[in-house]
């Protein structure tokens, strides 16, 4: 099978975790481990998130005084290069004679979309309310929302319309022996101006939104969302909670997730499967290849006889 698996940033750099480089190497390492279980029965497309490296790249720019800034879209691409390194490398450690390599991505976007004025994409390390009080105190621009016990920078995550480079992961990906990375970070988010010129901007895409299109643009046969839980769960957090088995996208429907977290996993997995896709599914990185045989995560498909089932 063809399969594209959207990786979590939690799966780099876990949370309350040092964004040390050496840190970041050693769960990647754990995390292609995983991965190339899959990689050597199936072609796999994998991205992945980069929230916390965007993050400590926008901190250490403020921190140079000397030049101005970089925008998000520029950061963003320097974490594809970087991340995508050093999961190549693990790969190829994991997948000896298996082609492997590192494709950096844009993503276009509406300039109008209303993302622009409601930032609700975290980013960065988190902080304490004291911390997150003098960040906002020392950037006045910037918008900081609750991330659980802790807060987080927030930027805009428009809707992504097209991949750029589609059409030439398309042309690589018809070679079955090439593992490909790519689409990190939802892509850089770039929009066309008025003159029909490219222009960078500055949000982060939400690479699971990004990952259901690459996936449906390479025509892929499974789509899966690997991070932190083990399944989807409703009520998240309360005493009624149950953990979803398996389930039709019409029953995810009827369900509500968080927006800023398990809302756009769930989105993606749906449509994907809406628009054709034959399976999609959300679990933990630990677990992926029994994902695959429906024996963990929570997997998303119109062959059920039952809209939706538990553990």
């Amino acid at each position: 099978m063809r399969i594209v698996i959207a990786l979590g940033g939690n799966a780099i750099l876990q949370r309350g975790q040092p964004m040390e480089c050496h840190v970041q190497r050693e769960n990647i390492a754990k995390a292609a481990a995983a991965i190339a279980r899959i990689a050597k029965d199936h072609q796999v497309i994998l991205t992945h998130g980069n929230g916390p490296q965007v993050g400590l790249l926008s901190l250490m720019n403020d921190a140079y005084k000397k030049v101005t800034p970089y925008p998000l879209d520029a950061l963003g691409a320097q974490t594809q290069g970087m991340i995508g390194f050093m999961f190549e490398q693990e790969l190829r450690n994991h997948l000896p004679g298996r082609e492997v390599c590192t494709i950096a991505t844009q993503t276009l976007v509406d300039p109008q979309d209303p993302a622009f004025k409601n930032p609700d994409k975290f980013v960065g390390p988190v902080y304490s309310k004291e911390e997150a009080d003098a960040l906002l105190a020392a950037n006045p621009d910037w918008t900081v929302r609750q991330d659980g016990e802790y807060y987080r920078r927030v930027v805009p995550s428009p809707q992504p319309a097209a991949i750029l480079e589609l059409e030439s992961l398309k042309t690589i990906a018809a070679s079955e022996n090439i593992t490909m990375i790519c689409g990190g970070g939802g892509g850089v988010p770039v929009y066309r101006a008025e003159n029909g010129m490219l222009e960078g901007v500055e949000a982060v895409i939400d690479k699971d939104r990004a990952s259901r299109l690459l996936a449906e643009g390479l025509e892929a046969d499974a789509f899966l969302i690997l991070t932190d839980v083990a399944a989807v769960a409703t009520n998240f957090g309360q005493p009624d909670s149950k953990d979803i088995r398996r389930a039709t996208p019409e029953a995810m429907d009827a369900l509500n997730f968080a927006a800023g977290s398990m809302g756009p996993k769930v989105e993606s997995v749906v449509q994907f499967v809406r628009n054709g896709g034959k399976m999609a599914a959300i679990g933990s990185l630990e677990q992926a290849a029994d994902i695959l045989t429906s024996d963990s995560g929570t997997v998303i498909s119109n062959d059920l006889l039952e809209g939706i089932s538990y553990y």
